[in-house]
């Protein structure tokens, strides 16, 4: 925490000085709204489901008709999968949560100044094992010889790149973008060969695609 403490006062830092001699300051702006996320994969079926999102946004004029945000926000988002009960044999959607934090440096073109801009760059994302309900942890999971609970424990520290459109006025924004993960969200379980084993003896290999509406507000 302290470590994002310093990053945050760094680049807030940044975005000022880089405000020194213009008219218009920094602008510092709670945001939040839902998501759909999406985990592409051929290992298991699985099917997108709704979460939400939440945090701030600080964004600064760098130079001409481009702009830098620097923001952090908590997420929460969710994802099913197709399994089977073991005893009764019948087919049971789970839901696979996934709750961490995300931290985006982003740079921003202002197509009309003050009222729509487009956002692109990279994401990094933070989060924890994802979590199930614990009467379906036994249930098999559809084409493989695993358990929903062993495939949980994905990878941490994800890469994301971002793209979006942001409309709206100086102190109102609808945010509408765009991420899709960049590194393998299932690496982190090809470190087991005996999961490798129970997934047909293949590697686990998926990425991430997150859709996002959110609404800004300009402090």
């Amino acid at each position: 925490m302290k470590k994002f403490i310093l990053l945050l006062t760094l680049i807030y830092s940044l975005l000022s000085f880089a405000q020194q001699g213009r008219r218009d300051g920094n602008r510092i702006g709670i945001m939040g709204g839902i998501t759909q996320t999406t985990l592409t994969t051929s290992n298991f079926a699985s099917k997108p489901a709704n979460g939400w999102i939440a945090g701030m946004a600080v964004r600064g004029n760098y130079y001409n008709d481009f702009s830098a945000i620097f923001g952090m926000q908590f997420f929460e988002n969710n994802v099913t999968v197709a399994t089977t009960k073991l005893l009764s044999l019948t087919t049971e959607e789970v839901n696979f949560k996934a709750m961490g934090v995300q931290i985006r440096l982003l740079a921003s073109y202002n197509l009309i100044k003050d009222h729509v801009s487009i956002d692109f760059g990279p994401v990094l994302q933070i989060n924890d094992k994802l979590k199930i309900n614990s009467k379906s942890e036994l249930n098999n999971v559809t084409g493989t010889f695993l358990t929903a609970k062993e495939i949980t424990d994905v990878t941490k520290l994800n890469g994301n790149a971002y793209v979006g459109i942001s409309a709206g006025t100086k102190r109102i924004r609808a945010v509408v973008n765009y991420q899709y993960g960049l590194n393998n969200f299932l690496n982190n379980l090809n470190k087991s060969e005996e999961l490798k084993l129970k997934n047909n003896n293949s590697n686990f290999k998926g990425h991430l695609g997150i859709i996002s509406g959110q609404l800004l507000i300009n402090l």
